[in-house]
């Protein structure tokens, strides 16, 4: 009796894990798995499917570096960075302003996205999966050009997360 009861128990925590883990965060299984251990899960998360459904007075902040920013972004995101981060370079921001902050995969942005809420933004989220799963989901990129393929995928070692678009490196 006792061993069927912890069985039943473990496969329920089981189903709720899957459950959570396939909530449509990511699409690759691989991706999500490799997320969930680089991440804290700090602040509040927004999947892809979540920001394209409600788009509506959102500000997309971008937590990487310039030589990203200026290969692609999510179109009008706000560069912040990340290096040399300061929040008073979003000061043109108003603190309760609806903000998604991402970068590549989800990692600095969360980080930048904890300095905001410490500063007293009060409705920050991250994107979970960065902008390499905004582009993996088929949703487009810009430059200071317009619409572009290329989307600047950090190194060799995360480039392997993009799927969709032209990488670049330099």
């Amino acid at each position: 009796m006792k061993f069927q009861l912890k069985k039943r128990r473990v496969l329920s925590a089981g189903l709720l894990l899957f459950a959570i883990a396939c909530f449509g965060q990511v699409k690759s299984a691989a991706y999500r798995v490799m997320l969930n251990g680089l991440l804290k899960h700090s602040v509040p998360e927004l999947n892809v499917q979540q920001v394209v459904q409600d788009s509506s007075n959102l500000v997309f902040v971008d937590a990487r570096e310039p030589r990203e920013y200026a290969i692609s972004h999510i179109q009008n995101a706000v560069f912040s960075g990340y290096d040399h981060f300061d929040p008073n370079t979003l000061a043109q921001i108003p603190k309760n302003q609806r903000i998604v902050v991402y970068c590549s995969v989800g990692y600095r942005s969360e980080k930048i996205a904890e300095k905001l809420r410490e500063a007293g933004y009060s409705n920050v989220s991250n994107l979970y999966g960065g902008i390499f799963e905004w582009v993996n989901q088929g949703h487009p990129v810009y430059n200071a050009a317009g619409p572009t393929k290329e989307v600047h995928a950090f190194d060799r070692t995360w480039g392997i997360w993009l799927h969709k678009g032209q990488k670049v490196y330099r």
